[in-house]
């Protein structure tokens, strides 16, 4: 029996970086979390350690920071697309590389009735995410990109039922035909091609599922997330496939008898945990494979 090492990669997680465009009266300003890993052959690193093909991680970070005045911080899928083909490109050893981004939303102050050309306040918890695969050199090269939001919170007031489940002897749930349906969502969708308004995609993408959520008389959150799901795919023709995830951030009516008062659905408790998960990934049946597009680095996107 032999052992030898397995899948490796190596790389700089979270650098927190700030671009500020300060060339004309109204600033504009970007905040984001930039991951990078690197693949290859870096086995030598590990099981001998030698280091002579292993760009350093601090290299990758310095790298980053240079891009972010180089190459310019306006869409995160094309920064990200920037720093890939550069480690792939630039570097002989690095074979693969991978870029995941958050990006943190600042929305202007407003002082006297009109936003400040300069200050900011941060706007929450909602993060903007995308991540970048690049493999291969010159003609051979493959190109993976997904788009993504996280943290996300919506809630509706009706609209929602959740009845007719499966019962056995533990089940003590109620059937509820009215009911506050929130979520914290996470959503990340992978595209065909390159080369797009990102900024718009993002946006609209965004308008898409707020819109679906709120519309769909929903019989379930599993239902709710297919039709958003759906929706992205019919409206956008460079994505081919849309995942979503979903914890169910229950509120349960209060029993406000015991005060003699009614309630009809108006005060709830808001119950942080357990909660359920629910997850659906909805796919063109012609997507291409997803290769690597889903081989996480770092698991924030």
């Amino acid at each position: 029996m032999a052992i030898i090492l397995g899948d490796h990669q190596y790389g700089k997680a979270e650098n927190r970086i700030v671009r500020i465009y300060r060339d004309a009266p109204r600033h504009e300003i970007h905040d984001v979390s930039v991951s990078t890993a690197l693949r290859g052959d870096f086995a030598a690193a590990h099981t001998e350690g030698d280091q002579s093909n292993v760009l350093p991680t601090d290299t990758q970070k310095q790298t980053a920071y240079a891009f972010a005045k180089e190459k310019g911080l306006v869409a995160i899928e094309e920064y990200g697309l920037e720093l890939a083909r550069h480690f792939v490109d630039t570097v002989p050893p690095v074979e693969g590389a991978r870029v995941e981004i958050e990006e943190f939303a600042w929305e202007r102050a407003v002082v006297d009735g009109a936003e400040h050309d300069h200050t900011w306040v941060r706007r929450g918890p909602e993060v903007r995410t995308a991540s970048v695969t690049v493999e291969g050199k010159g003609a051979a090269q493959r190109t993976w990109v997904t788009g993504g939001l996280k943290d996300l919170v919506i809630l509706k007031s009706t609209g929602s039922e959740f009845r007719g489940f499966y019962e056995d002897r533990y089940t003590v749930l109620e059937p509820a035909t009215d009911r506050v349906m929130a979520t914290s969502l996470v959503a990340s969708w992978r595209f065909t091609e390159t080369g797009l308004d990102w900024n718009a995609v993002h946006e609209g993408v965004k308008h898409v599922l707020v819109a679906r959520f709120a519309t769909v008389h929903s019989l379930a959150l599993q239902q709710t997330l297919y039709e958003m799901g759906r929706a992205v795919l019919e409206e956008f023709d460079a994505i081919c496939e849309v995942r979503l995830s979903a914890p169910n951030k229950h509120h349960f009516a209060y029993d406000l008898s015991r005060f003699g008062l009614e309630n009809p659905n108006e005060v709830f408790h808001a119950a942080d945990r357990p909660y359920g998960l629910i997850q659906a990934s909805v796919v063109r049946d012609d997507a291409p494979d997803p290769g690597p597009a889903w081989n996480r680095f770092t698991g924030l996107v």
